[in-house]
Formats: structure tokens, sequence, C-alpha cells
């Protein structure tokens, strides 16, 4: 559940329930996406939300690979109810626990400060058990290591630790048990709140320093810590809200934060936030990929086209292999039923902005994206452009193939299979400035859910107009325009449909195609300081929204419930484009 998700549509209706019943539901439910068959579920998360890490920000510690420093507190989940969602939601580790010998008999509710942003969790150690937690760990699919949080008596530690070697990578106690360490070969960490000074000298892996809001200095103890000499791992828990105290602790000398509280008030999004944050910090600059010119060339083309559809379709609006095939000219058209040609130069007036605002968004993403190494902007060119080359198959259903279009397609080709080629080895994940929950973060995030519903917009009626214009070829309120039934324009020229339809699948799989890459951009590029971005936006979006709107009022089709979708997908670009402006180009933070 990526945070524009979270904030704008699922938080507001989550605090509404009780804390343990929205706990549950939230947590069950992305547990049974990321468990659908298949590998759909791991890979609707990840499409939703990216969260593959840098190399550049990979830890070892204690023979164990973590992918990031961050994990998320066993407090936030303390039935084990989400564990399969949270292994693929970017964590470095994770937290399973706390884990006692048997259930407990009674599980309070967390008590939830909504303005202070704090959770008071249960005072007293509350537990599925040890067979509970074992038959939840047999259907966890591992992807980071496991901590397993342990409360009891030496004998039932010694009996847990047992019982869990298959799947615990390491061990986290709140009782000061050395001899312990003698029961696995994995790394036991004592949990603490205040740091004794007692501990330098512990045999223990490491120490857990647990947050409290009483004291909110922890980077503080971490630092002192270190000033004393001590060696060991120190893992924090709790006391992060947003990227920059993330820094603070790391930079204090703390080798792995966990986050519990703050993940569920500044959303699922943080642990991502706190890794680009991370990755910004590095400065580093990826070598520069030769595959990202073909890209860029691939747009152009694609703009270039899109130039000349609109130019054909303010003059001649037919082309002369459309006269070849309708065995008629346009001329004759005109004089049967003026609208059917300005219903044809709406169709591909429409398809020519479309392809101006995809070509524009295509160079930007080459430019931008894959010529700095970014895998997602490879991934977003490749799959709106393989859709594309495959959008020639929705328009020859009705017999009418366009050689014209068959003549471009093979231009494209090779020039997108020399980028594909040239770029198979781009890795690259973004870094962001953002390091605050402020204003700028906030308005940013309901930008990005304007533009992710305007993605989706795009791509719903793309598969839409290229199903009509698969079947019926009209709607209502076109037949109402063009004055005349479908039968009639047949009975006058049987080839005249198959040329309506084919541009209106053509134009249906172009906006489907411009859809996904209007989507994945929203999705996977929103960080902070993107200024590109939002530029993108802006001067990606004029062309589409110009041509569609101004070619209804320039032919009179200007029914209102034909022209509703335009104006909502408009509106959702305003909204989009001045709510994410200082998100994207500005970095001072703002409360």
């Amino acid at each position: 559940m990526p945070d524009w998700s979270y904030h704008g549509i699922f938080r507001p209706l989550l605090n509404i329930l009780p804390p343990n019943v929205s706990r549950e539901l939230i947590h069950r439910g992305m547990s049974f996406i990321a468990t659908l068959p298949f590998q759909i579920g791991p890979q609707v998360i990840h499409f939703l939300g990216r969260e593959e890490n840098s190399p550049l920000i990979q830890k070892n510690n204690h023979g164990l690979t973590f992918h990031n420093s961050v994990g998320l507190s066993g407090k936030i989940d303390p039935f084990l109810s989400g564990t399969r969602a949270f292994t693929n939601l970017g964590f470095g580790f994770l937290e399973i626990g706390p884990v006692t010998a048997k259930q407990t008999t009674h599980f309070t509710t967390p008590i939830v400060d909504r303005k202070a942003e704090a959770i008071q969790f249960p005072a007293k150690v509350e537990s599925v058990g040890i067979e509970k937690t074992i038959d939840h760990l047999h259907k966890v699919k591992k992807k980071q290591p496991l901590f397993v949080r342990l409360s009891g008596t030496y004998e039932e530690l010694s009996f847990m630790i047992k019982r869990l070697e298959q799947f615990a990578d390491g061990y986290i106690i709140e009782s000061s048990f050395p001899v312990l360490i003698q029961e696995t070969n994995k790394p036991i960490f004592f949990s603490t709140v205040p740091p004794s000074e007692s501990l330098i000298d512990s045999s223990f892996a490491g120490i857990v320093l647990e947050h409290t809001e009483k004291d909110i200095r922890l980077h503080e103890k971490v630092k002192k810590l270190r000033n004393n000499g001590y060696k060991g791992t120190i893992i924090t828990s709790g006391g992060i809200k947003e990227p920059e105290q993330a820094i603070q602790l790391l930079d204090a000398g703390a080798d792995f934060i966990m986050l519990s509280d703050g993940y569920v008030f500044a959303g699922p999004g943080l642990t991502k936030r706190i890794n680009e944050a991370l990755l910004d910090r590095l400065d580093y600059s990826p070598p520069q990929l030769h595959g990202w010119f073909a890209y860029w060339l691939f747009g152009l083309f694609i703009m270039i086209g899109g130039l000349l559809a609109l130019l054909f379709s303010m003059t001649t609006v037919v082309l002369p292999y459309d006269e070849l095939f309708l065995g008629m000219k346009r001329e004759s058209i005109m004089t049967f039923n003026e609208r059917i040609m300005l219903f044809m130069a709406h169709d591909r007036m429409t398809l020519a902005g479309t392809m101006i605002s995809g070509g524009i968004v295509y160079m930007q993403l080459a430019k931008h994206g894959v010529k700095h190494g970014l895998k997602w902007a490879k991934q977003a060119i490749d799959i709106a452009a393989i859709i594309g080359f495959l959008g020639i198959f929705a328009f020859i259903g009705f017999g009418y193939f366009d050689w014209l279009h068959f003549v471009f397609w093979l231009v494209l080709l090779p020039v997108y299979i020399y980028g594909y080629m040239k770029s198979i080895g781009v890795t690259g994940t973004p870094s962001s400035k953002n390091r605050k929950n402020d204003v700028i973060f906030r308005r940013g995030l309901f930008g990005q859910l304007a533009f992710v519903l305007l993605g989706f917009s795009f791509v719903l009626g793309g598969i839409i107009i290229s199903t009509i214009g698969m079947t019926t070829i009209f709607v209502p309120t076109d037949l109402a325009y063009i004055c005349m039934p479908a039968e009639m324009m047949n009975t006058f020229n049987e080839n005249l449909l198959p040329v309506l339809a084919h541009d209106r699948a053509g134009f249906g799989s172009a906006l489907i195609s411009v859809g996904l890459l209007v989507l994945m951009l929203s999705l996977w590029g929103f960080q902070q300081g993107n200024r590109w971005v939002w530029w993108t936006y802006l001067i990606g979006g004029l062309p589409a929204f110009w041509a569609g709107i101004y070619i209804h009022f320039a032919i009179g089709y200007t029914t209102f419930i034909h022209l509703l979708p335009a104006y909502i997908a408009l509106g959702l670009y305003f909204i989009g484009l001045i709510l994410s402006y200082t998100f994207f180009n500005k970095t001072e933070a703002r409360h």
C-alpha cells in the first residue's frame, strides 16, 4: 500500500474503526494480496510500490546480508497477520514477536493518540505463543533476515530457541542471560530501554535500544554508547516518523533501525523514503548508458509521427491509401454526410495529440531516467512500448490494414530493440531529497494520487475505446452526432466502417500505452526534487488535452456526457500539477 493510497484513500476510513480492527483489516488485506497464486500478489505490490534497494545501501552483519538498514518492529504485527505482506515491502529485516512459550489469554487494544501521532503499546508481553508463531513462519517466503523477539524464563528461552532455529536469523531477548549464546550460533541481541554502561563489555552480539515518548533523544543515547567504546551492533526500535530522524540515528552510530508507531502515522512508504534519502546523501552518479539515446529517438519518432497525423487531421483528414481502400474520394464522403468526415478528423486528431504526448514522455524518461541508470524508467518505456507495438492487432479485425502505420511500426521497432538491448544492464534505484513529513510532502501525496488516478483513467479509457472500436465501433452519442445509423453508412460504402473502426481502435491502443506511461511515471518517479517529472507532466500533457478537447468544439461535437471523462481527466491533471509543484521544485522543509 503506497503512501498516496494510504493517506489519500484508506487512512481516513481506517481511523473510524477501533485500532485493533483497522490493524487486522489492513494486515490481512495486504497478506491476501501478497499470497495470490503464481506470484501475482508480489508482482502487484512491486508494481504499485517498487521497493527494490540499491546495492550501495546494502549491509553485511553477523554473516547476514541486509538490503538496507531499516526493519519493522514486531509491535506493529502482534498476531503475525501481516508478516507475509511485510516481506514484500522493502524492509532490510523484520522483527517477529514478542514470542512466549504459551499464548496470551487476553490481548490489549493499543491506545492511539492521533494528535500526538503516538501509540501506547501493551505494557505487558502479549503473544500468540510459540506454536502459532511456528505455524505462521511456515507460510512465510523469507526475503530478508528475521529476528525473533523472545520473552520468558531462561528455560523457556532455551526451549523456544531450539524450536525456532530453522526460521530465525537472530534473536532479541529482554532478560540478560548471556549464557544463551551457547544455545545457538546465531546472534542474540539484548533489548533495553536505558542503555547501561555494563553493556559495553556484554557478550551479546549487540543491543536493541527501545524508544520511549518520555525520552525523544534516542540518537544521543546511541552516540554516548559509541563514544564510550561500545563495539557491538546497535539496533534502535521506534522514534522514527520521518527520514531525517532515521538519518540522525544512523549517523550517531546505530547499525540498524526498526520502525514502530511512526510507520503507522507516516505511512508504509516511510521505509522507501528513508532508503531513497540514504542513497541521495551518497551523491552517487552511475555511468551513463548508450541505450538511452535510442530510446530518446524512439520517443522523437513517435512525436514526429503525431505531428504529421495532427497536420493531416487538420487538412485532408483522409489519406490517399484510405481513398484507395474506400474506392472513393473524400469529396464523395463529404457530399454523402459531412459529419462522417468531421468524425474521422475527431478520432485522428485525438490520436495525434496522444502520440505527441507519448513521444514527449518517452523522450523525458530516456533522457532523465535511463540515461542516469534508473531501472524503473527503462521498465516504464519497455512496458508501454510493447503494449503500443501489440496495438497494431487491435484495428485489423474489420479487414483494414493501415500500411503507413505498419511502415511506421517497422521504423520504430529496430530503434526500440537497439535501445532495449543496450540498456539491459540498468539496475539503478531512485534517490530523493525528501527528509520531512512537512506540508510539501503531504501536498505531494495528493498530487501523486491525482496523477495515479489520471493514469488509471487513461488506461481504462483506452481499453474501453479499443473494445468499442473492435466491436460496435460507435457509442450512442457518436451516432447522434453523425445523425445516421451504422447500417446506412455500411450501405453507402462497405469499407467505411472498417476505416472508422481502425481509427477508433488505434486511438484506444495509443491511449492505453500513454496511460501506462503516465501511471508508471506517477507510481515510480515521485521523488522530491525531480523537477523533470513535473515538467514532463506539464509539457507532455498539453498536446493530448488540447487536441482531444479542441477538436470536439471545432466540429461541434460537444455533448456533455461524451466530454465528461475528458473534463474529469483535465481536472485531475491540473490538481496534480498544482499540488505537486512544490514537491518537485522545492526541497526546503515547511511545517
